[in-house]
């Protein structure tokens, strides 16, 4: 029954990764800004153009539907370029990808704060460590279910995130990420301790209810634009009208 409900999984998956008709792009830095604005430990926020980039959008009600971190030349020349990003693929699991592949789509770079070079080595390391891994397919199921338009109450939404047969949040790529800077105890949107006696007590939250727009919500993250990061001259604008 398992190999059954993983092969269907499968299908899911790759239906629910195919592009979608009418993707417009309000901003597109390109690949070589994009890439020379990273630094290794930033967060890439990505729009997405597929079917569970809609789901994902749905749950979150957000525009950003995936993650990737930014690890640059960390990886072996053997396995892959310089500029590359470490993100879970809901059929591949967790893969490295070039920058290149969402230099078309509309993002954004979150940076961590204050972060320290040994914290952000180990943090690379950590997500390096996991790059093979696969995720159960089962959950796809959960995410299907979720891609029905139903309404749902904006208080549950991060809920719903954790419900269902296995861990849906297991096909969000945040997932991994969050879990990245649990590691280092890097703060994203931790709770707030109030029995604390400290002037500022924080609680880790469960990495399984992070999403994608947690980065771009975090008080702890710059946000970094390459249109803006590289220079920009209102004046040397080109207007077709």
């Amino acid at each position: 029954m398992n190999t059954v409900l993983g092969g269907l999984g499968r299908r899911l998956a790759e239906y629910l990764d195919q592009p979608v008709a009418h993707y417009k792009a309000f901003d597109i830095p390109g690949e070589k800004k994009l890439a020379a604005t990273l630094r290794p430990g930033d967060v890439l926020l990505i729009e997405g153009n597929t079917r569970i980039s809609k789901v994902i959008k749905y749950i979150t009600q957000s525009i950003w539907s995936h993650a990737a971190l930014y690890v640059g030349n960390s990886l072996d020349s053997s396995r892959s370029g310089s500029h590359m990003l470490i993100e879970v693929d809901i059929v591949e699991g967790v893969i490295a990808v070039p920058v290149s592949k969402y230099a078309h789509l509309n993002a954004r770079i979150c940076r961590p704060v204050g972060l320290t070079i040994e914290d952000r080595e180990k943090m690379i390391d950590f997500v390096l460590a996991e790059i093979g891994h696969t995720y159960d397919l089962k959950n796809i199921f959960d995410l299907l279910r979720y891609s029905a338009p139903v309404p749902m109450p904006a208080r549950f939404r991060r809920r719903m995130l954790a419900l269902g047969s296995g861990d849906p949040t297991k096909a969000v790529c945040s997932t991994l990420i969050a879990q990245a800077f649990q590691h280092i105890r890097y703060p994203i949107l931790p709770r707030r301790d109030n029995q604390c006696s400290e002037e500022e007590c924080l609680r880790l939250r469960h990495y399984s209810h992070f999403t994608p727009s947690d980065f771009d919500l975090s008080p702890y993250f710059e946000i970094v634009k390459p249109t803006i990061a590289g220079g920009m001259d209102y004046k040397r604008l080109h207007w077709t009208s």
